[in-house]
């Protein structure tokens, strides 16, 4: 039954708070119009109280969580298109509007590397929508193809490329409309905001140029999939990069002599002065031979992930402001930490390597399922279709490729990742729900609308009990999936 004034107050709950915390305290939220309200502003303008009041019985309200990374769900798969334009929104559509009883009121679509003719069909589709019983489509996140041929998992070799002429290439193969300025993106989608991710490797040649491009236009450029040395991928993230992809996943392990990737994440960074390995980087996009392996465990042949540099030593050599340590300096220009991605499913990540990443910087971490098109909390265990041929295998929460043991996205669902993180880091739930709602929405810049419960957010929703379960799902103010 709906509120004669429209205003609804929860009460009798638990809300998280941005900094991880939880309040005991009501919720008031407008239904008609969709969004929270500040309880004390609306009452002395408006003179009145809530008509519906709903007793939560000591449950979490929690912002509705939100997945930046998924393939697919529920038996559709993102990147396969037919052709019919109808077909696939219709898909599309159908999991937006299951997706919401594992408690996500928001997702991006995922592409993994595809033909290339498939990407400015696709993208032109995954604009942001949503109806009144979903959860928000938020735009999209292009996983590929300007990866490294090395860390490339499940992606599929031939379609890999590189970017010779730089972000002229990437219009070429996205679609120059997909990439145009925001506003102007937006403005063709018909939608107040919208949300683009690229995941591309940084060393491929070509691609380090288009970083800064790509952030003017509002694209988020993420780190992932990639072999970049530590210098690169410092280079990257001050070029405007802010994310890193499946963090641990389809890149180098962690090495002291160059800790790569990983180490973006964990604060004050050094960056090599006038250093060039002594070796060229052999991972080219085309020729190089080696089997399908993990992206966890790294099982191709990856070239050198530990580079043995040499300093150019010569007259006109100096060091600038701060004075380098066996060859290496802490970079004086600003750097801001990306946000990280982490798939809590107990497979991609060992929960000893899930705590690590958390306690050094946990205001960056972003959960992800990283799902593909066979995510159904129902789903049995088993050999399922997948594309090409290609068949998945299923064993609880770990999902492969059939013969062979490389690791093909996950099975897991967001909730379920919610309550895995606070079992592996000994976070609170608060703390660990704060990682696949706040952080998420601030790396994407749509706090204010999404996955917070500031006044005027949008009222996407969910009750948790007190061990992480979702009880009830709500979008826009109106209740749309319950236990």
């Amino acid at each position: 039954m709906s509120s004669q004034n429209g205003l609804v107050c929860f009460t009798n709950c638990f809300l998280p708070q941005e900094d991880g915390s939880l309040l005991e305290k009501d919720l008031w939220i407008d239904e008609r119009r969709g969004v929270i309200l500040d309880a004390q502003k609306t009452f002395f303008s408006r003179r009145e109280r809530p008509d519906k009041v709903i007793d939560l019985g000591g449950n979490i309200l929690s912002p509705g969580l939100i997945d930046i990374q998924i393939n697919g769900a529920y038996g559709f798969d993102f990147s396969v298109f037919d052709g019919d334009d109808d077909v696939y929104q219709s898909n599309l559509k159908d999991v937006a509007e299951r997706i919401v009883e594992t408690g996500v009121t928001s997702f991006v679509p995922t592409l993994i590397t595809q033909e290339r003719s498939v990407y400015p069909k696709i993208l032109r589709l995954l604009r942001p929508f949503a109806t009144v019983t979903s959860a928000t489509v938020l735009g999209w996140h292009a996983e590929g193809p300007f990866i490294d041929m090395a860390k490339r998992g499940a992606h599929a070799p031939s379609f890999l490329v590189s970017a010779p002429e730089g972000i002229k290439s990437f219009e070429e193969l996205y679609g120059a409309e997909n990439l145009a300025d925001s506003e102007d993106w937006l403005m063709s989608t018909g939608s107040e905001s919208g949300v683009r991710i690229i995941t591309a490797a940084p060393e491929v040649p070509g691609v380090m140029g288009t970083v800064e491009e790509l952030t003017k236009r509002g694209v988020i450029f993420s780190i992932g999939h990639s072999i970049a040395t530590s210098d690169i991928a410092i280079a990257a993230v001050q070029h405007g990069a802010r994310l890193i992809t499946h963090l641990f996943n389809a890149m180098p392990q962690l090495h002291h002599r160059d800790p790569s990737i990983i180490a973006l994440y964990t604060g004050d960074v050094m960056s090599p002065i006038a250093l060039t390995p002594m070796k060229p980087n052999k991972s080219s996009i085309t020729g190089l031979k080696s089997p399908v392996g993990s992206e966890a465990l790294d099982e191709v042949e990856t070239p050198p992930q530990t580079p043995i540099f040499k300093a150019h030593s010569g007259k006109n050599s100096t060091l600038k402001n701060t004075q380098s340590i066996a060859g290496f300096s802490l970079d004086s220009s600003e750097f801001t930490r990306p946000f990280y991605e982490m798939i809590v499913d107990g497979v991609h990540s060992h929960p000893n390597s899930v705590r690590l990443a958390y306690s050094s910087y946990p205001e960056g971490c972003i959960l992800i399922t990283d799902a593909m098109k066979i995510l159904d909390p129902n789903l049995r265990d088993g050999v399922h279709e997948w594309r090409d041929g290609k068949r998945f295998v299923k064993e609880g929460d770990k999902l492969y490729l059939e013969g062979t043991d490389t690791l093909a996205g996950s099975v897991v669902t967001l909730d379920k990742c919610v309550r895995n993180f606070t079992r592996f880091t000994g976070c609170t739930l608060a703390e660990s729900i704060k990682c696949a709602t706040y952080n998420p929405a601030k790396c994407l810049g749509i706090e204010n609308q999404k996955g917070t419960l500031r006044s005027g957010a949008d009222a996407d929703l969910v009750v948790f009990d007190a061990q992480g379960v979702v009880q009830s799902t709500w979008v826009k103010g109106k209740r749309v999936w319950t236990r």
